[in-house]
């Protein structure tokens, strides 16, 4: 099956627009939250949550609830735990990173388990499958990242200023404290969108592989979001593409894509360096 095939079936086929669309708008929100991510160093507290994350969606399941309801709950008030943890006991951050990871994984699995047809729901939670989207989640995703995107317009140019220098930004006025939990917060809501593309296992890949690429080459974080937002889409549609035509897991397949993008990008970065220098 050529990649024409894939395009074209993009075309006629709706259950892959779907597919395409729900993959770009999980890059969209990797993008425009990926850069704090980044630039922060705060990807294993992204990585955190998103393992909490299966908690909510299994006793969301289980109860014959939406799992992405679930998913929402259980990531931010993950998000808030870890951020006043950080924030105000920052020697035991690690060890409660570590308990809601093992405790959200551990209590997901079991409530899975325990409803009909749980084999092929944990699979697709933990890796992601773009091609079994439910009816109807583009719509609700694509109004998460729309209020993604009003409230960075709001607190773009102070979460900007808490991200690179936190105690300036405090001493001009700055709410830095709340704008990081904040940050987790926003953290949370990308980690639920990207999960739907990817799975729980590998969304911090797409979180931040498209953000430290746009990093190799523009320092502003408005740049930055930009690159990542086209990287991540682009990752999606070649990943979805390579592994339609060779029957892979697409979230396993997007990933390496992302992941060797990455590699090229910084590879060329430092093949032109002498060049540029010169």
């Amino acid at each position: 099956m050529a990649f024409q095939d894939f395009f074209h079936a993009a075309l006629t086929e709706p259950f892959l627009r779907q597919a395409l669309l729900v993959g770009l708008l999980a890059a969209l929100a990797g993008g425009l939250i990926g850069p704090y991510v980044v630039v922060k160093r705060i990807g294993y507290l992204g990585g955190g949550i998103a393992h909490t994350v299966l908690a909510g969606m299994g006793i969301a399941y289980f109860l014959g609830g939406s799992p992405i309801v679930g998913a929402f709950i259980c990531a931010l008030v993950a998000a808030v735990i870890i951020g006043v943890i950080s924030l105000y006991s920052p020697r035991e951050e690690d060890t409660v990173i570590n308990a809601l990871w093992a405790v959200g994984m551990s209590v997901g699995v079991l409530f899975i388990s325990q409803t009909p047809g749980y084999s092929t729901n944990l699979t697709s939670y933990l890796f992601g499958n773009l091609l079994l989207t439910p009816p109807g989640l583009a719509s609700v995703l694509s109004a998460i990242v729309a209020g993604l995107v009003l409230v960075l317009l709001l607190v773009h140019r102070s979460l900007t200023a808490v991200i690179f220098d936190e105690e300036f930004a405090s001493l001009r006025g700055v709410p830095a404290r709340t704008l990081y939990i904040l940050l987790l917060c926003l953290v949370a809501v990308s980690v639920v969108v990207l999960l739907q593309a990817i799975g729980l296992i590998m969304v911090i890949a797409l979180l931040t592989l498209p953000a430290a690429l746009a990093g190799h080459h523009v320092r502003s974080i408005s740049a930055m979001m930009l690159i990542a937002s086209l990287a991540g889409m682009l990752f999606i549609v070649v990943g979805m593409a390579i592994s339609w035509v060779a029957d892979l897991p697409s979230g396993a397949t997007i990933v390496l894509v992302a992941g060797l993008g990455y590699f090229v990008s910084i590879s060329v970065q430092h093949l032109l360096k002498p060049y540029r220098q010169g």
